[in-house]
């Protein structure tokens, strides 16, 4: 059973994407504070950025959107902000503030490139799902991608493997930040697609030049 986190050892929700990519990754962002910006994480701002209105809630017929929620799990040690969620009417529902009848949470994340073979996206999303269940008590069975390569939804089921994926994460997460240990390099394939690969494996990395850089990160996103 996992621990209720106090308010000082929250980390952020985000981060548990970092960390499902690759662990150093994120202590090289959560626990060090360094950070890079290639077009692949600008493409991913501008997206968040362009999705971002604080409380703005909106009704469209039977479904209410509220974008860039701030959101919290004590369960899992983790806070942030939920690019969107949509409230759907249900009889199953809960109550909202100055709103009639019951309503279903669904989260949905935005991301800048394509659907990743691994589960660094999806599991993002069910940590928001964790949080939302705590903040309205109620349970959350699925939620949606957003992928602005494709600009289609995907769904994601959140089922018993996936939530004890997020769990372990959250909880290996505070472990390496408790001890304020990063962890060593490995090499492999994503390292390309990594924006701090100049500064985790600096002598086994090749500097490129500018027009090369946005050549290769292009590339990527085709």
């Amino acid at each position: 059973m996992m621990n209720n986190y106090s308010d000082d050892d929250l980390l952020l929700l985000s981060g548990i994407q970092h960390f499902a990519f690759c662990r150093r990754q994120w202590a090289l962002i959560h626990i060090e504070q360094q950070w890079e910006e290639n077009l692949l994480t600008f493409g991913g701002r501008d997206l968040h950025e362009r999705v971002d209105d604080p409380f703005f809630t909106e009704a469209r017929g039977t479904v209410l959107v509220t974008r860039s929620l701030p959101i919290v799990s004590r369960r899992l040690g983790l806070f942030g902000v939920a690019d969107v969620v949509e409230f759907f009417r249900s009889e199953d529902g809960i109550q909202l503030k100055d709103r009639s009848g019951l309503w279903q949470p669904h989260p949905v994340e935005y991301k800048y490139g394509e659907p990743k073979v691994d589960d660094r996206d999806i599991v993002q999303l069910c940590a928001q799902a964790f949080c939302l269940e705590e903040m309205f008590n109620t349970s959350i069975i699925e939620g949606d991608m957003f992928y602005g390569r494709t600009r289609r939804r995907q769904r994601v089921d959140f089922d018993e493997d996936l939530r004890r994926r997020v769990m372990e994460l959250a909880s290996e997460m505070h472990r390496l930040y408790t001890e304020g240990m990063t962890p060593l390099p490995e090499q492999t394939p994503a390292c390309k697609r990594c924006s701090l690969v100049e500064i985790c494996m600096p002598h086994t990395s090749k500097r490129r030049s500018v027009r090369r850089y946005f050549d290769d990160a292009l590339r990527e996103l085709k």
